[in-house]
């Protein structure tokens, strides 16, 4: 699933991150019930075409509100940067709104039209989007040209927005939550730990030339490697013309990035291994008893290579999410922990699978213990139930018709699928989703989590780690 605030409901007050993705609503599943009878897929209500130059273009009509949305999606992000461009593709998000080659005025014209637009750096997607009233959409889309095809780079603007991009850094690290998932993806992605980190670093953000971006726009910034999104009050067919009158002439890549840059390969990790990072991890009760935070991380499947395996992933994680499942009542209604989670990221090159509890200190060892005694139990017949297989897929499919409501906002989640799936594998999703059993389940746990090295951190504070007796042999289950 999209990296989400479910798995991290835990810590929504703590958590700030330089490109959030989308929220799924938490929906408490009835344990009483009888189990979701199938429900006829409700079809992905978009229209797309792919014009002669490459460029895909998505739309999703809405009438119900005068507002639409208009979305640039690139292929780019941390998977593409090596080392010295590491936190790059963010950066060049930052330019994209500067004035450009082609007289450098939308900015203010956008301003005074009321035009909201904001951009986002993940790991597989960068994405532009605007959200304005129908009639200003072909406006839009000519500010995209521009931008996209005749970028100026002025160097007293650029050297000021790296000094933004290094003060949301700044702010990254003081989040403690940030932090913890930092160091647990540098863990599990040991080798190339840039190609998870979207944000960069200081070091090469200060070091950031202008060429450099020229660099990231001749590699990734072309229309066979983008897709223009438009969702709300429009009509398909006036958006395909529009698209080929405003980006028509946008020159294709003649050789796919990926094939002359292609992505690395992230090893296994060799063995397991736990680390304790000693920081201060809040009060979040407020009452004056520290947090711990502790994280275990595997590495999950990849889309193309495994992708029953993703959806069997999305089910079971939303089982266990659940505040009646036995994973909650075991960490949580038995007092051990005052929060716990678990998440699979859908990636195109690893995506990471993630267990998060808050716990105390005096609570620490015995909560990581039996975090590890439900692991073991995940592939048992009786952990869930029938009732609860089914109503994962009912909550997973309710979520995605929730997030259709706002279509502004749905606009991302279609730029998500596409860069990182492709179009088609969310087209089939619900599909999908309801296809999956126990078997495909329990191949996936034993796949990717039983018995395979992992990672374990904990994050607390100096004293709070004394008081805990917790070492990184309990964090790796003594193994």
């Amino acid at each position: 699933m999209k990296k989400s605030l479910v798995s991290f409901l835990l810590v929504i007050s703590l958590c700030s991150q330089l490109a959030l993705a989308q929220v799924r609503p938490a929906v408490r599943a009835n344990r009483s019930a009888t189990a979701a009878s199938p429900r006829q897929d409700l079809d992905l209500p978009i229209v797309t075409r792919t014009l002669s130059n490459g460029l895909e273009v998505i739309v999703m009509p809405d009438s119900s509100v005068p507002l639409a949305t208009v979305e640039l999606a690139v292929r780019n992000g941390s998977f593409t940067e090596p080392p010295e461009l590491n936190g790059l593709s963010h950066l060049y998000e930052h330019m994209f709104f500067k004035p450009t080659g082609r007289g450098g005025e939308h900015l203010v014209d956008l301003d005074k039209l009321g035009i909201v637009y904001n951009g986002s750096t993940r790991e597989e997607i960068v994405n532009y989007y605007y959200t304005t009233t129908s009639p200003y959409v072909a406006t839009v889309m000519r500010v995209i040209n521009d931008a996209v095809r005749f970028p100026r780079f002025d160097e007293d603007e650029f050297r000021r927005e790296k000094q933004v991009v290094i003060g949301e850094l700044d702010r990254s690290e003081a989040n403690p939550f940030s932090y913890l998932s930092q160091a647990m993806t540098d863990k599990l992605f040991y080798k190339y730990p840039t190609r998870k980190k979207p944000s960069g670093t200081r070091q090469t953000v200060s070091a950031a030339t202008t060429d450099q971006m020229r660099l990231i726009q001749s590699r990734y910034y072309f229309p066979n490697n983008a897709a223009l999104i438009v969702t709300g009050d429009v009509k398909p067919e006036e958006i395909f013309r529009l698209a080929e009158q405003n980006l028509g002439k946008w020159k294709r890549r003649l050789v796919d990035p990926f094939r002359e840059f292609p992505l690395v390969e992230h090893p296994p990790l060799a063995k397991s291994e736990g680390s304790i990072i000693e920081k201060d991890a809040g009060d979040s009760a407020g009452d004056g008893e520290q947090n711990v935070f502790i994280q275990l991380g595997w590495h999950g499947p990849s889309i193309g290579k495994d992708d029953k395996a993703t959806y069997a992933a999305d089910v079971f994680s939303y089982i266990l999410q659940q505040p009646d499942s036995r994973f909650q009542r075991m960490l949580v209604d038995s007092g051990l922990a005052s929060g716990a989670s678990i998440n699979y990221y859908t990636q195109r090159n690893v995506g990471p699978i993630t267990l998060f509890l808050i716990t105390t200190p005096v609570k620490a060892k015995l909560a990581v213990e039996a975090a590890y005694n439900e692991v073991a139990q995940f592939a048992d017949p009786k952990y869930f139930t029938d009732v609860e297989l089914e109503n994962s897929k009912t909550i997973l499919q309710s979520s995605d018709l929730f997030e259709r409501e706002k279509s502004s906002e749905y606009a991302h989640t279609l730029g998500f699928w596409w860069s990182s799936t492709g179009i088609e594998y969310f087209r089939g999703y619900q599909r999908n989703l309801r296809a999956v059993t126990r078997a495909d389940i329990n191949q996936y746990i034993r796949g990717y989590i039983h018995g395979k090295p992992h990672v374990g951190i904990a994050m607390l504070s100096p004293a709070a780690k004394v008081q805990s007796g917790l070492t990184e042999l309990d964090l790796t289950n003594g193994k």
